[in-house]
């Protein structure tokens, strides 16, 4: 009781049933692109190091998040790496005990407040926040940095400058 089939319908059941697949092959990569990811690293929220890790005298680089961690009053301070002038990394100097930007000279006090330099203000900021016991930094929003001329750490520079222009 086999029916025979035409070579006409065979081709078309053959080419219905590729594009089908191909159909399902796409809109399950689409899926796969277009559903929300957990963010992490820069633009998301990175859960940094343990709260009693964050210093008042020096600061922590934490390389996922791109930002130096500090205390200040009591409240951990998460600094941006980019220099605000023209985006240069900042690097936290240990023998000066401030940021100093190797591209044009600004430098930073450890909260990130401006000292010298053509930096048109303070080093930008994440929110950090401390989720059981672990401090958190909230890369998905920049927080402005200090206008010129404050000036709320009162910490002088402890040595000599690690670049040459600061």
């Amino acid at each position: 009781m086999s029916q025979d089939i035409s070579r006409r319908n065979f081709l078309a059941r053959g080419w219905k049933t590729a594009v089908a697949l191909i159909a399902a092959a796409g809109a399950w990569t689409s899926w796969d692109v277009l559903r929300p990811g957990r963010t992490s690293g820069l633009g998301g929220k990175v859960r940094a190091l343990p709260e009693a890790e964050v210093s008042a005298e020096t600061t922590q680089y934490v390389r996922e998040a791109q930002a130096y961690l500090t205390r200040h009053g009591g409240e951990v301070v998460a600094l941006w790496q980019k220099c605000p002038h023209l985006g240069c990394r900042v690097a936290w100097c240990e023998s000066s005990g401030e940021f100093e930007c190797p591209c044009h000279g600004s430098t930073f006090n450890r909260i990130g407040e401006h000292r010298t330099g053509p930096s048109p203000s303070g080093m930008e900021r994440f929110e950090a926040t401390v989720v059981d016991g672990v401090v958190e930094v909230d890369t998905g929003v920049v927080l402005s940095g200090p206008p010129l001329g404050t000036e709320t750490l009162d910490e002088p520079r402890r040595g000599d400058a690690c670049t040459e222009e600061g």
